[in-house]
């Protein structure tokens, strides 16, 4: 009886979202209220308790909305200059044959775009371009939702591994490496998925070998990166690279000439620097310890007493979330997006009131998923003060026992389906799979890769997403066709991750 009041919180989520079809926002509300109910009744949670689990819940909100904000905000600031336009358009000079311009465009191209904008930016930007080479409406939809998927967690500049950081309190030097691995596996499935989608299992054999050669890169270098602490422009950094790789290997799949237009290589430039200033800001506040030291001066900490409810269920003493408001990764987002605003004006790129339409369209753009993310992340901490979590996490370790490990990937992905964003399952979901791990004795590390994987694939199939997608390519009233092609090639990669899961709790003995 315990397990399902517990339950009751993501259930009324689950339903409100997938049934009736309430926004994100809206559910999460309700799913706020509804554990604010069970948590005050059934499982003895206090006025004080309450109190200090909202406070912590507002330092962690704050913390992932920095990086939501100031990654759309950048987003914006080169898309109102045409950066954006002008680098999908000189792609297609690369090679006219469909399957490589998949690889580069729907695959490549939409990773690095996942790195640097997220909600729903690849496919809202690729599908028109795909169409107007001349690939289906399905196909165009389905290339760049297919070809984003593994790069969604550290992609939108890291914002979703920072609410799984956010959710579970743990560093990035331990959930990073592992997550990286997964999606880097998952990857190297991708490309092969991009070429079956554009003309199936002929294209699929053709294009095998580039596949795996620009899967490969990318899947490295977003672990190399990661792996040095610079996961917030991992994505970016994997797709970029994938964009360099996939140069030579278009010149031996040219196909047939087509007349593309005059390739602008002065424009390419200037569209390309925005990102550029980003690198080298980023690379400094990092790598350069003065520099790096000097930001983290001004930190925003709270220290929280150890509280308990009437049941016996304590939460221990501790600091909240940390924020080094000056080095954090949304501060340097925001640079970011000033200093290529600047680069982007003295070349002539903005009509007048530009600065007004970039603000205006990101306060439209992130305040429904705001809202969304700060209810989700009120509710889930008030679950984990109030014993909720792990009552869940109990009754999940009892029930699933060694098959844990291959559904924790299926959970991340429910999550993720059900809210539209790996960043809502992470924060749903984290502490419920961390604890888990804990009960079980299995490495916490893998199981958390495992959610936010299974997360990051999930969450393209997402029927808001897939709506996006949809209107995008003119496939208005076609959103079921476009959901079942994509839950195809999303199951297969999600039985990758759950593979690698059993795999590397195997390895580690079941510890960690």
């Amino acid at each position: 009886m315990r397990f399902l009041l517990a339950l009751v919180p993501i259930a009324v989520i689950l339903v409100l979202m997938v049934v009736f079809r309430w926004g994100a926002a809206r559910a999460g509300a309700a799913g706020f209220l509804s554990a604010l109910t069970v948590a005050v009744i059934f499982f003895g949670a206090g006025a004080q308790l309450l109190a200090y689990a909202q406070v912590k819940a507002l330092l962690l909100t704050v913390d992932v909305l920095l990086i939501i904000w100031s990654a759309f905000l950048l987003y914006r600031t080169a898309d109102e200059a045409g950066a954006i336009s002008t680098i999908g358009a000189a792609l297609p000079h690369l090679t006219a044959d469909l399957g490589m311009q998949a690889l580069i465009i729907g695959w490549a191209f939409a990773s690095f775009l996942q790195g640097v904008g997220g909600f729903g930016v690849p496919v809202a930007v690729i599908a028109p371009i795909l169409i107007g080479l001349g690939f289906s409406p399905m196909a165009a939809v389905v290339v760049p939702s297919v070809g984003h998927s593994w790069a969604v967690t550290f992609g939108s500049l890291g914002s979703s591994f920072q609410a799984l950081m956010a959710a579970t309190g743990l560093p990035a030097e331990l959930l990073g490496p592992p997550a990286a691995l997964f999606l880097g596996a998952a990857c190297l499935f991708v490309g092969p998925m991009v070429a079956h989608v554009t003309g199936s299992w002929r294209s699929l054999r053709r294009l095998l070998l580039p596949a795996l050669i620009i899967g490969l890169c990318m899947a490295v270098t977003q672990f190399l990166v990661v792996r040095a602490g610079l996961w917030n422009i991992g994505s970016f950094t994997a797709g970029l690279v994938g964009l360099l790789v996939s140069i030579p290997l278009a010149r031996r799949f040219r196909g047939e000439a087509r007349d593309n237009g005059q390739l602008d290589r002065r424009a390419l430039l200037i569209a390309i620097s925005g990102y550029a200033v980003m690198v080298g800001i980023t690379l400094m506040v990092q790598l350069i310890p003065p520099f790096r030291n000097f930001l983290g001066q001004f930190v925003i900490r709270v220290n929280f007493p150890e509280v308990s409810t009437s049941l016996g269920y304590v939460t221990p003493a501790g600091p909240g979330r940390a924020i080094p408001l000056f080095r954090h990764a949304g501060a340097i987002l925001t640079y970011s997006s000033i200093a290529a605003y600047l680069i982007y004006r003295r070349a002539g790129l903005y009509r007048p009131g530009a600065a007004g339409r970039i603000l205006s369209s990101t306060i439209r753009k992130v305040m429904s998923s705001s809202v969304g993310i700060a209810s989700m992340v009120a509710m889930a901490s008030i679950m984990q003060h109030a014993g909720m979590t792990d009552t869940l996490a109990r009754g999940l370790a009892e029930g699933m026992g060694r098959l844990f490990p291959l559904v924790a990937p299926w959970i991340g992905a429910l999550g993720a389906f059900m809210t539209g964003s790996n960043t809502n399952s992470n924060v749903l979901f984290g502490g419920l799979q961390m604890r888990t791990a804990e009960l079980l004795g299995y490495s916490v590390a893998i199981i958390l890769a495992a959610q936010t994987a299974g997360g990051a694939l999930g969450s393209v199939i997402a029927p808001t997403k897939v709506v996006v997608g949809a209107s995008t390519a003119g496939m208005e009233g076609k959103e079921g066709d476009v959901m079942r092609h994509l839950l195809l090639y999303t199951g297969l990669l999600l039985v990758v991750i759950s593979i690698l899961t059993i795999t590397g709790v195997w390895l580690l003995g079941g510890s960690g």
